[in-house]
């Protein structure tokens, strides 16, 4: 059969290091059905040494230089921008995909959505500050989880129709330090969101209480930030909202108990303080702006195993009804 002249899906992969701390995924990705019809693209500071001998597979490999990493929206917009298929997916160090991934997003583009999502499932589950991280960052689409049209989707792994990214010109940088805003953005400008629970992703958390703390204090003031720019909020609707930043960990605790009662329970503690930083940086950043937040997350948001239990168990990225071992091909 002849190749066709273009991919399907593109995967954008940044990496701030080299190969190796991308290898991991790139087995999974690689483990794709149709990984024939992917092109991956892989962001990084400076050259680096690829051995495409691994990567053979795939319809195309793209690298691309872009100097020092400013932030993670900015490497995954040049990712975008450089891509060559019509729908591109945003991929992470420490988020791995089922081998039926790529076709299942390939077939849910082939209708209306602008965006499609996957379920997520806890890849280091042993310790109680994983797990509440994954509920905090991800309780929305932790699996199992219904499918369909909805608001806002996973940040970092959702894919999207790249003629609407691309519609931002320069403001796509900016759109995706915090995709949430994206997400709402495009639902305001009429387009349709889905999430797709067939399309399963294993994502690593934070599990060292440190980095767990640091990440939602910094997280929280780059989306008040980006929020705040995105609106064109006044000194007065800054101070509007700053005002009712307490309300805002209670409404979302609420939310995720009701979601997930039993695990919420065990967790119960951790969330209530991973909120509250949250929420703390939100209220710094509506206010005095983002600060040095966009360069301490870029540190954290790499290599996510440096923060995670150091005995976790690798098998568990896997799904119950998955036996391709991805990380040995």
């Amino acid at each position: 059969m002849k190749k066709a002249s273009t991919p399907a899906l593109s995967v954008v992969l940044a990496t701030p290091g080299d190969y190796e701390m991308i290898r991991r995924t790139i087995g999974f990705l690689r483990a794709q059905t149709v990984v024939d019809t992917v092109e991956l693209v892989i962001v990084a500071p400076s050259k680096m040494s690829v051995p495409r001998g691994e990567l053979g597979e795939f319809f195309s490999v793209k690298t691309l230089f872009v100097g020092p990493f400013e932030s993670c929206g900015m490497a995954n917009a040049a990712g975008v921008r450089a891509a060559r298929a019509p729908v591109v997916v945003l991929a992470e160090d420490h988020a791995f995909p089922d081998p039926d991934w790529a076709e299942v997003l390939i077939e849910a583009h082939g209708q209306d959505w602008a965006a499609v999502g996957p379920a997520v499932r806890n890849g280091n589950p042993r310790t109680r500050t994983s797990r509440a991280d994954m509920l905090i960052g991800y309780g929305p689409w932790v699996e199992p989880v219904v499918g369909g049209e909805v608001d806002f989707l996973p940040g970092h792994n959702t894919s999207y129709k790249r003629s609407l990214l691309l519609e931002y010109g320069a403001d796509l940088d900016t759109m995706m330090e915090a995709e949430t805003i994206l997400h709402w953005n495009l639902r305001a400008a009429g387009h349709r969101l889905r999430l797709e629970p067939r399309a399963r992703i294993a994502h690593l958390n934070f599990a060292q209480l440190g980095a767990f703390r640091d990440v939602h204090f910094n997280g929280g003031r780059m989306f008040a930030t980006t929020r705040a720019r995105h609106r064109h909020w006044s000194a007065l609707g800054r101070w509007s909202f700053a005002a009712g930043v307490p309300l805002v960990p209670l409404v979302r605790l609420w939310r995720i108990v009701r979601s997930h009662p039993q695990a919420s329970f065990s967790v119960f503690p951790i969330l209530v303080y991973g909120l509250t930083v949250d929420a703390l940086g939100q209220f710094c950043g509506c206010l005095f702006g983002a600060g040095d937040a966009r360069a301490k997350l870029v540190r954290y948001e790499f290599d996510r195993v440096c923060y995670i239990e150091s005995d976790w168990d690798s098998a568990s990225v896997f799904s119950s009804d998955t036996r391709v071992s991805a990380e040995t091909r």
